[in-house]
């Protein structure tokens, strides 16, 4: 069995047994000659369980699961303590990228369900590391799982969607102009803007704390070949992000500019509570196609309340308040290793890295 790393309260993405929804967390101890995480508690038991974000009293978690023998994702949630597990879309298709609105009592997330009604086929693996494009549109849910309703109707690629600091509109990531570009919305749907518009893939949008700017990755091929290559693998219905590098711009998408030009694959990043540095995780695996299938997460979230935050797989540990607790999942084995870089915007200004697994 592979030695598992936890960044804190941890949602396993291939725990060891399977549990039923309303057993307890269950406290873990830190690593050997760790120093800044306690408290670490494991949340979900059986599958793959990803992509956590708080409600905005930070009573609830949203998360998406391939648990209870599923072959994808669907979207669930809990409580903040790992009990009362439900899910909340239809169990068609599949989901990803599941956010709570105000109240805590809704939530957006994106599902395939109007195009699938069971699982959507994998890539190719001879195609090498790829992430599939499925026909996602955004879709609304009572936390119970009652009232879902679709929001968008592109039937393209529309996800990665992350609410705004003052709750009235959703940055996310669609296909619907025949490029992967980032868009802004009213929550209702209306009021749609195009931000990005350069060749090549823009998303994981992720807003600063006053809502005045948005983080994001991008690769921007830059020659012909490249740009040939990354629009054969569009009209697949795929993207190779091996390499991507991190962008801030205004919440207007005016301002554009590249912070890392680290290379391979940097993503994940969020803000500090100033706005004024961003974390980010970034591979150190050089290897166009690494032997994962593996998706690099959007973020991390702090919890509103109590100084925890929420990060999916090898995302961005929170740049701020390395005391604080976080809900993670660990590194699978195979997936390339990840180092931590904090960034002014200008410069790259710290780099610990995470324990490998063995």
């Amino acid at each position: 069995m592979s030695k598992r790393f936890f960044w804190a309260v941890a949602l396993i993405g291939a725990a060891a047994c399977d549990r039923s929804s309303s057993t307890s967390a269950v406290t873990v101890a830190p690593e050997a000659g760790e120093t800044r995480l306690s408290n670490i508690r494991q949340l979900t038991f059986g599958g793959e369980n990803a992509e956590a974000y708080w409600s905005p009293d930070a009573r609830w978690i949203t998360f998406q699961s391939t648990r209870d023998g599923r072959t994808c994702d669907e979207q669930f949630v809990m409580r903040a303590d790992g009990s009362d597990i439900k899910r909340v879309s239809d169990g068609r298709g599949k989901t990803t990228c599941g956010w709570f609105f105000p109240g805590s009592d809704k939530l957006f997330f994106a599902s395939s369900t109007a195009h699938d009604s069971i699982c959507p086929a994998r890539p190719d693996p001879s195609k090498g590391y790829v992430w599939p494009l499925d026909k996602y549109d955004i879709y609304t849910a009572n936390r119970d799982g009652t009232e879902m309703k679709r929001l968008t109707n592109y039937d393209v690629y529309t996800a990665e969607g992350v609410l705004s600091p003052d709750g009235k509109r959703i940055v996310f990531t669609s296909l619907k102009d025949g490029d992967l570009d980032i868009y802004t919305m009213n929550v209702d749907g209306s009021d749609v803007r195009r931000l990005t518009n350069t060749p090549g893939y823009d998303g994981g949008p992720w807003w600063s704390p006053d809502g005045t700017k948005i983080v994001y990755r991008a690769h921007h091929p830059k020659d012909a070949a490249e740009l040939l290559q990354y629009q054969e693998l569009l009209a697949q219905g795929l993207i190779r992000p091996s390499k991507v590098e991190l962008f801030v711009m205004n919440a207007d998408g005016t301002e554009q500019r590249q912070v890392t030009a680290l290379g391979g694959a940097n993503f994940g990043p969020s803000w500090s509570p100033t706005s004024s540095h961003r974390a980010a995780a970034t591979s150190s695996s050089t290897s166009s196609t690494p032997r994962s299938r593996w998706r690099p997460p959007r973020s991390w979230r702090r919890s509103p309340r109590t100084s925890r935050s929420t990060a999916s797989r090898c995302s961005a540990p929170t740049a701020s308040n390395s005391s604080g607790r976080a809900i993670a999942t660990p590194r699978p084995k195979g997936r390339p290793t990840c180092s931590w870089r904090i960034s002014s915007g200008k410069s790259v200004s710290e780099r610990p890295r995470t324990p490998a697994l063995t």
